[in-house]
């Protein structure tokens, strides 16, 4: 189909155990179609994708060119709204601009971004060759002893400038507090300026993802041919994790959910194993370069009967329904209400109710798992060329078990591009 083409043909070349500076952010959980949608495929998008070593060694970081155009982009946004500076802490928006990696604790790190002029990072002394080591940008660091203020050497940079600073959405209070008692400072949020930057993603970002994404698919696929009976979801999830590193990127996390563990989007305490007929579903993730992969993928171990068939292909049909929506211009708000008017017509919710979809449909994606915008009702905001999604409209029943598939895509002026080929059945879901 014409259509079909065109929504889902491969890019060109050129939350289990989510894991955040170490610790798992969904561990805790961890315990816990068809043939018609083969046929709609392209014949690209049935295949294969090329070996890993491919992937993992062209997977080229991103140049200082490209970070210095975001500041400058940033810059001008500044001076369109007046605005004096940007103020980011340590987290994935400071290492967009600076490059600087690193963690958030009780020692700031951070950097001033001023509407005219370089960047000026602030850190404690004894951790500035470490901050200096991932600094790809022209950058004064400014550096504080353990007994003297952070927030001193943040309101010394913004001496003399004109306007309101703009703070990072994600920075933590006691920072803008700690600014505000240094001064007379009118600190606003700099959600609208990060997100202008960060929401449309450079081919360079797209083709990190897109990495990224094989990588994770690759490692599903291997781990699936690995799962016996008796096996436990940590023990499958362990598989995943250790084809990823195998592969030269990091494991972000591997999320994998069993039989009515299944029926909850992030799992249960209840411990499960696989055993005859066995719903598993997995969702993982990876980290390239500093950008992210989702993917999800259920399967049945052993024979699905005609229930979980039934469910496999309503999801399967559910992911063409928010590709079909996605158009240039139109506000993401319309790929969730069109998928669950499907589910809807096939007798799943209403809306967020059980049986159903209770989450949204999907989320965008970058250098973090999820980022704005999202897929759901309450975002209005409008499609455009270089965003980034997943696509997951899972359906979930309590008591027996859930399903989701999910890959990542990104908008182009002709339609949406999967990162992944898309699952061909519940017989080859992967």
């Amino acid at each position: 189909m014409g259509q079909c083409e065109i929504l889902f043909r491969p890019l060109p070349d050129g939350e289990g155990q989510k894991r955040m500076s170490g610790l798992s952010r969904r561990g805790w959980l961890a315990g816990a179609g068809g043939a018609a949608a083969l046929a709609a495929l392209p014949v690209s998008l049935r295949a294969l994708p090329p070996p890993v070593s491919q992937f993992a060694d062209a997977a080229a970081p991103i140049s200082r060119a490209e970070r210095m155009a975001r500041i400058a982009k940033l810059q001008g946004l500044l001076q369109e709204r007046g605005l004096a500076a940007l103020l980011v802490e340590s987290g994935s928006s400071l290492t967009y601009f600076t490059g600087v990696r690193w963690s958030r604790s009780e020692r700031i790190t951070a950097a001033v971004i001023p509407a005219s002029g370089q960047p000026i990072v602030v850190t404690p002394f004894f951790e500035a060759p470490s901050v200096k080591e991932t600094l790809a940008v022209p950058a004064d660091v400014r550096t504080w002893h353990e007994d003297a203020s952070p927030f001193a050497l943040i309101a010394d940079a913004l001496q003399g400038l004109t306007g309101a600073v703009a703070v990072e959405q994600t920075t933590r209070a006691f920072i803008t507090e700690g600014l505000k008692r240094e001064g007379r400072f009118e600190v606003v949020s700099g959600a609208a300026l990060v997100d202008a930057c960060r929401q449309i993603k450079s081919p360079a970002e797209q083709a990190l993802m897109r990495q990224a994404n094989a990588i994770t698919l690759m490692a599903m696929r291997e781990a699936r041919g690995m799962v016996r009976p008796g096996m436990t979801a940590s023990d499958i999830g362990a598989l995943i994790e250790k084809a990823t590193v195998r592969m030269g990127a990091e494991s972000d996390f591997a999320l994998v959910l069993l039989n009515e563990a299944s029926a909850y989007p992030h799992g249960s305490h209840q411990p499960q194993t696989v055993h005859e007929g066995s719903v598993v579903l997995m969702d993982c993730g990876c980290v390239l370069e500093g950008y992210q992969s989702d993917i999800s993928r259920t399967f049945v171990f052993g024979e699905p009967n005609p229930r979980q068939r039934k469910v496999w292909e309503t999801i399967r049909r559910g992911q063409d329904m928010v590709f079909g929506a996605a158009k240039v211009g139109v506000p993401v708000s319309k790929l969730d209400a069109a998928v669950r008017r499907f589910y809807e017509r096939e007798g799943w919710g209403p809306g967020f109710t059980l049986p159903g979809l209770p989450h949204r449909a999907g989320h965008g994606i970058g250098m973090d798992g999820h980022e704005s915008p999202y897929l759901v009702g309450s975002d209005q905001t409008p499609l455009a060329p270089g965003m980034c999604f997943s696509n997951e409209p899972g359906l979930y029943i309590p008591g027996e078990f859930g399903m989701r598939l999910e890959d990542c895509w990104v908008m182009t002026e002709a339609g949406p591009q999967s990162f992944t080929p898309l699952a061909r059945s519940l017989d080859d879901p992967i």
